[in-house]
This record gives structure tokens, C-alpha cells and sequence, in this order.
């Protein structure tokens, strides 16, 4: 079965359908590529599914060991080049709990930067992944 559909609509944009739960959302292309950057790009989308997938890794292995991920985020930044235009960087922080200790650290981080999205990246592709303990434990 095929995962997600997805229709151009018009004026630079798509209109992304998960097939199974029916979910969508809307890319439009970014202002320096003749869009209105008015919703994620295609590129925005591949560089936060970075930070998806390594948030949702880390909660599939580490939540049920007790380790609490609600409350953490990831700030994203995506860096282009013009020839070819493709995305050069990938910059994820993470922000998790302060709560977590020295061995819990180490177990979330080689989680996180074992992904399978960052896995299937090209290695051409500079992913430069920081670690935060800034949240607050509550």
C-alpha cells in the first residue's frame, strides 16, 4: 500500500495526504526559489524530519526504560547551496530534560545520531547535531 499521496496544486505548492490516517499539510516553495514561503518547503520538510525521527527514536527506546521525552524540542536550521541547489547542512539542538543523568545522556545522544532518517541521508549532507539538557524536569 502506498504511504502518502501527493497533488501539485498550483502556484508552487502540494498538497501531502498520509493514505492511512488522512492527515495532511502544504508545502509551498521558499521566496528565494519564486514561492510565497508561506508553509514548509520540500526541503524544510526532509531537515525537520530529522529531528522527528530522532525525537521518536529516542522516546520508542527510551520511554519505556522510564525516561521522560514530553516536553523536549528540537530547533532546526537548513543550509542551501545554489550549485547544484540542494541542502548542504542540517543543523538540529536538541532540547531535553535536565533531569536526565550521565548514562541516560549517552544512551539518548547515540540514539539520536543513529535515526533511520539520518541514516538515509546523504553523506554529502553535513548533519551538525547538538544536545541541550535544558528542559525543565516537571
Amino acid at each position: 500500500m502506498s504511504t502518502a499521496k501527493v497533488t501539485y496544486i498550483g502556484g508552487l505548492r502540494t498538497n501531502n495526504e498520509h493514505l492511512k490516517s488522512g492527515a495532511t499539510y502544504t508545502t509551498d516553495a521558499p521566496v528565494d526559489n519564486h514561492g510565497l514561503g508561506q508553509a514548509f518547503s520540500p526541503t524544510d520538510t526532509m531537515a525537520t524530519a530529522l529531528a522527528n525521527c530522532m525525537l521518536t527514536t529516542m522516546a520508542v527506546k527510551c520511554e519505556p526504560k522510564g525516561m521522560i521525552l514530553e516536553g523536549s524540542w528540537a530547533e532546526v536550521t537548513k543550509v542551501m547551496s545554489d550549485a547544484p541547489r540542494r541542502i548542504a547542512q542540517i543543523i538540529v539542538v536538541l532540547h531535553l530534560s535536565e533531569s536526565h543523568d550521565a548514562q541516560s545522556r549517552g544512551l539518548l545522544e547515540r540514539i539520536a545520531v543513529q535515526c533511520p532518517v539520518g541514516l538515509s541521508i546523504h553523506p554529502e549532507v553535513q548533519i551538525t547535531t547538538s544536545f541541550l539538557y535544558d528542559v525543565q524536569a516537571g
